[in-house]
């Protein structure tokens, strides 16, 4: 049976992601820091759509991770067809005043587990020839990002490393989509310490819910580049017709607190 893997899966994009798959009838591997959070759902999508719901606790930025989890798939002697790197998150702030720590934990988490745990399961999708991957990435990975230089600048690595590995695996039956949602209603700006930014102060944001319904429909359906909401589609463009300054400072305002 077929099984899809959800990281970051208790909270916000990621648990209405895993609604979806149990919605769909197909069980799923719940994967986050937060034990108690993961069981309660595992519970909740078992109890509502009646699938097998398995919860795996864990810090993916830590450098074993991805291999533990691995492992553990093995040891339940069952098959991820689905794989949702959705784990991530930001950090708000100029560069020079921000933690390395707190920053090489990002790298970890959003570059490396993802790039890990696409490996360790795509491989044998390839192998099957068939596979879906989804990969959180974010209308920011079109631009350079001023006041979240490192968040924007591992978003970028997120769309590349999708587009390069979607053409590669074309003709493999393996589909990989990145989606590429704007600010979110997700918890995501208050990890970032980013609520007072002019990107998000005051502003209505689509809920998760939106923005996983639309990712999971599209992931479906095959799209390389998922990009959420016709005004981001449309910001999107504004590096192809825009000079790289002008870009650069019109983000660096966007950031900026409001006043």
């Amino acid at each position: 049976m077929s099984y899809a893997l959800i990281t970051g899966a208790s909270s916000g994009i990621g648990y209405h992601l895993a609604r979806q798959f149990a919605a769909d009838g197909i069980p799923v591997i719940l994967v986050a820091r937060s034990a108690d959070k993961l069981a309660a759902l595992a519970h909740e999508l078992e109890r509502d759509y009646g699938i097998d719901a398995k919860a795996w606790p864990a810090d993916l930025a830590l450098p074993n991770a991805p291999q533990l989890v691995r492992d553990q798939v093995e040891a339940w002697q069952v098959q991820v067809d689905y794989l949702v790197n959705n784990a991530g998150f930001g950090l708000f702030g100029r560069f020079d005043q921000t933690a390395w720590q707190r920053e090489l934990q990002m790298i970890h988490l959003n570059i490396t587990a993802l790039t890990h745990l696409t490996k360790l399961f795509g491989l044998p999708m390839v192998e099957r020839g068939r596979g879906h991957i989804l990969n959180l990435a974010s209308t920011a990975s079109f631009f350079p990002g001023p006041l979240m230089a490192v968040y924007y600048a591992t978003k970028n690595y997120v769309l590349a490393f999708s587009e390069a590995i979607a053409q590669e695996w074309k003709e493999t039956g393996v589909k990989v989509t990145a989606l590429c949602p704007g600010p979110t209603a997700s918890g995501f700006q208050e990890a970032a310490e980013l609520e007072e930014s002019n990107l998000v102060a005051g502003k209505k944001l689509p809920t998760a819910e939106e923005v996983a319904t639309f990712g999971y429909q599209q992931m479906r359906a095959g799209k390389v580049v998922a990009v959420h909401g016709l005004n981001n589609t449309l910001q999107t463009l504004a590096p192809r017709f825009l000079p790289r300054g002008m870009v650069r400072q019109m983000v660096h305002n966007a950031q900026k607190a409001s006043e």
